[in-house]
C-alpha cells in the first residue's frame, strides 16, 4: 500500500484535507543534480538507461515533499520504438532527418512489440518503484497521438506546426493511419506501464491547442479517447491538453479520472465547463515561479481557494521552466503542503 495516497484520493474524487501537489517536468532542468547528469550523458541515453531514468525521477522527491513522482522519460520514445529515428539536437530540440510527409512512409511505419522496443522504460519503472519504497505513487505518461504526429511530420519543434496541419488536411487518410498506429502503440505502451506498477497515467496533448475545435475532435480527441477507453478499466487516466479549454466539456463525458488545465483559463470557468464533477489539475503559470516566494504562496492559496480543495490536484499549467530558482519551486510545493482551509 502506498503510504501517501493523497494524489490517488483526488483522482478518485474523495474528500481530502488538502490538495495533492506535483509539478510537470519536476524531474528536470531546474535541478542542479539533473544538470550534473545532463553534462555527462546525452538526452536519450538518460531516457534509455534505466538506472539514470530512475535516479532522475527521484531527484525532486529527495528535495521536496511532493505527493507523486512522474517517471523521467520523453514522449518521443514511442515514435522511436516505431522506427522513427528522432534525435535530440543541441539548441534545436527534437530532430528528424527524414520527416513523415507521404502516404508511403506512413504505410511503412510499424506498430512494434513494446516489450522489445521499450523494455528500458519498464525496467526504469521497476527500479524507480524500489527507490520510492511505496512512499508516493508513480505516474507514467505518453504524448497524445496528435502531438506525436506534429513532431513526426514537422521533423522538429514549431510555433504553429503548419506542415503537420497541412499534411492532415491534404492527406487525411495517411494522417488518420499514422494517428491510429501511434494510438495502438501508445495503448500497448501504457498498459505495460500499468502492469509494471505505475499508479496512474497522463496523456500530454501539448499541441492540441493548435487545432480548431472541429479539427481537434477529428485529429486529436478521438484518438486520445481510444487511449482513455482502453486504460480506464486498468488505472486512472489524466488528460492534459495545453490550450484545449474548448474541449473540456467533451473530455468530461469521457472515462478520464482528471483533466489538466493550463493558466489561460479561470478556475471557475474550468469548473463550469466540467460540470463541477471532474478532478482538475493545474494551472499555475510556470513563469509565475519567477515571482517572490511570498507572492507565490499568496497566489497558490488563491488558486486552491478558487478551484476548491476537493477534486483538485495542484500543479503548474505546463512544465516547469529551466531557469526557476530552487527556492521558488520549493515555495510553490510548500504552499500547497502547508495549506489550511
Amino acid at each position: 500500500m502506498i503510504k501517501n495516497d493523497l494524489y490517488l484520493k483526488a483522482l478518485r474524487g474523495e474528500t481530502v484535507e488538502r490538495p495533492p501537489v506535483w509539478m510537470m517536468r519536476q524531474a528536470g532542468r531546474y535541478l542542479p543534480e539533473f544538470i550534473a547528469l545532463r553534462d555527462q550523458y546525452d538526452f536519450f541515453t538518460r531516457c534509455q538507461t534505466p538506472e539514470l531514468a530512475a535516479e532522475i525521477t527521484v531527484q525532486p522527491i529527495r528535495r521536496f515533499p511532493l505527493d507523486a513522482a512522474i517517471l523521467f522519460s520523453d514522449i518521443l520514445v514511442v515514435p522511436q520504438a516505431m522506427g522513427i529515428d528522432f534525435k535530440m539536437k543541441e539548441s534545436v530540440g527534437p530532430w528528424l532527418d527524414h520527416p513523415i510527409r507521404t502516404a508511403e512512409q506512413v504505410q511503412n511505419i510499424v506498430v512494434p512489440d513494446v516489450n522489445d522496443t521499450l523494455g528500458y522504460v519498464f525496467d526504469a519503472i521497476e527500479l524507480t518503484l524500489q527507490k520510492l519504497d511505496n512512499e508516493i505513487p508513480l505516474i507514467g505518461f505518453a504524448g497524445s497521438p496528435w502531438t506525436i504526429l506534429c513532431y513526426c511530420v514537422e521533423g522538429k519543434g514549431s510555433k504553429a506546426f503548419d506542415i503537420a496541419k497541412s499534411f492532415c488536411f491534404q492527406q487525411p487518410e495517411a494522417a488518420h493511419l499514422l494517428l491510429q498506429k501511434i494510438t495502438d502503440t501508445t495503448i500497448a505502451y501504457l498498459k505495460r506501464k500499468v502492469e509494471k506498477g505505475v499508479s496512474a497515467v497522463q496523456v500530454f496533448d501539448s499541441w492540441g491547442g493548435m487545432l480548431s475545435p472541429e479539427d481537434y475532435q477529428e485529429f486529436s480527441w478521438k484518438y486520445i479517447n481510444q487511449i482513455v477507453e482502453a486504460l480506464s478499466p486498468l488505472t486512472h487516466v489524466v488528460v492534459f491538453g495545453k490550450g484545449c479549454w474548448f474541449a473540456l466539456e467533451e473530455m468530461t463525458m469521457s472515462k478520464a479520472s482528471a483533466l489538466g488545465v493550463d493558466w489561460t483559463i479561470k478556475p471557475e470557468f474550468a469548473r463550469t465547463l466540467t460540470n463541477h464533477t471532474m478532478t482538475l489539475q493545474g494551472n499555475f503559470d510556470p513563469a509565475r515561479l519567477h515571482s517572490t516566494p511570498e507572492t507565490i504562496k499568496k497566489m497558490v492559496n488563491e488558486m486552491i481557494h478558487r478551484f476548491g480543495k476537493d477534486r483538485y490536484i495542484a500543479n503548474l499549467g505546463h512544465g516547469i521552466l529551466p531557469n526557476i530558482p530552487l527556492e521558488n519551486a520549493g515555495a510553490f510545493i510548500r504552499a500547497v503542503v502547508d495549506w489550511k482551509p
